[in-house]
């Protein structure tokens, strides 16, 4: 068994490679596998007990450090012009100060807002990290869904929630060229005026009996949710694709997805081939695989609570409401032609009459063919 690195070796390591900070990376790092695998997790459970580091999603990092990724709250700019924020779990007052790099294209971010970030830590006189922005969190409007009718000052929307009598206005710029009696989702903006809460148009869905528009109304009727919690948001923004630690290497397999051709996520493969036994002969062996989100989705996290809240993905003929976000539904738990994936599988054997002989189950990695 190859040597293991001492417990200084290891924070030292983590205090480096903040991004690659996972029990994994670190056995990869020092080519330790088999029962060393044991021991390293031994060691790290030493130093997270001696306060030295923490565990945040299955990554380590210095104690009193932060993640990689990060919910920070937005400070009101200084002298300079320059945007700093704090951590948000740890409160304005008490977190190191983060200097925001923006890139062209980032929304405009102000005081108080929430934001996703990456962090770099580069502990300068001024502030402790560089943080460049994911997504600007918790700023989300409220949506209105409606009939947009043209007027003098350029319209209102008529929502097609039933019984409201609310109207909405509508200024002529924030239109989009909208026409008289199409569907429109629109933002509430700004303040009242004249007792009617002001929106802008932000697209425009056509005729209010098309299929587009019926799956949008059914969405607002209903009450599904379409936007996910800044909590399950960064839980899935931190996941990463998995390696073949504790998994069984099932690429080899031609596996395919069985997913129809306009499927929106795949999430099931299949394999039968002959099996070469001969005291099986004309039988076969039947793999099936599905996706692994119970490595992604753990038991209380947030991501499962509002799994739970939804309790499916719903399908409209030109859309889904995931009930895991995208990241997840559509690529880390998505099986891919080609790309590596965690997956769950079990291996069957058949006879000649179709009768099932013998299976187990494994956790693996595969790559759709």
């Amino acid at each position: 068994m190859k040597t293991l690195p001492s417990k200084d070796q290891i924070r030292q390591w983590i205090s480096e490679n903040p991004g690659l900070s996972a029990k994994r990376d670190i056995a990869k790092a020092f080519g330790i596998k088999g029962d060393g695998r044991i021991e390293l997790k031994r060691l790290l459970r030493e130093l997270e007990g001696e306060g030295v580091v923490e565990k945040t999603m299955r990554r380590f990092h210095d104690k009193g450090a932060l993640p990689p990724v990060a919910v920070l709250q937005v400070l009101p700019p200084d002298a300079s012009g320059d945007l700093y924020a704090r951590p948000l779990e740890e409160g304005v007052a008490d977190g190191p100060r983060i200097l925001i790099i923006p890139k062209s294209g980032d929304p405009a971010l102000g005081g108080g807002d929430r934001i996703l970030a990456r962090l770099a830590k580069v502990d300068l006189e001024d502030y402790a990290y560089e943080a460049r922005l994911i997504r600007k969190l918790g700023s989300n409007p409220a949506k209105v869904l409606g009939v947009f009718r043209v007027n003098a000052e350029g319209g209102r929307i008529q929502p097609i929630e039933k019984g409201s009598d609310k109207e909405w206005r509508v200024s002529s710029d924030p239109t989009m060229g909208a026409k008289d009696g199409e569907l429109v989702e629109a933002e509430a903006v700004g303040a009242r005026r004249l007792g009617l809460p002001a929106a802008r148009v932000v697209a425009r869905l056509g005729d209010p009996s098309g299929p587009r528009a019926a799956s949008l109304i059914a969405i607002h009727q209903h009450g599904i949710p379409d936007q996910f919690p800044d909590a399950v948001i960064l839980e899935a923004d931190r996941a990463e694709p998995v390696g073949l630690t504790g998994r069984e290497d099932l690429r080899g397999l031609a596996l395919l997805t069985i997913d129809p051709a306009d499927a929106r996520d795949r999430d099931d493969a299949v394999l039968a081939e002959a099996d070469p036994d001969p005291g099986n002969p004309g039988g076969f062996i039947l793999w099936v695989a599905i996706a692994d989100v119970a490595h992604y989705v753990t038991p209380g996290s947030a991501l499962d609570r509002e799994a739970r809240k939804r309790g499916n993905s719903t399908y409209f003929p030109d859309r889904v409401v995931p009930m895991l976000p995208d990241i997840l539904s559509g690529d880390l738990c998505s099986l891919h032609e080609g790309v590596d994936r965690a997956c769950l599988a079990v291996r069957m054997v058949i006879d000649a009459d179709g009768t099932k002989r013998s299976h187990r189950f494994a956790r693996g990695l595969m790559r759709s063919g």
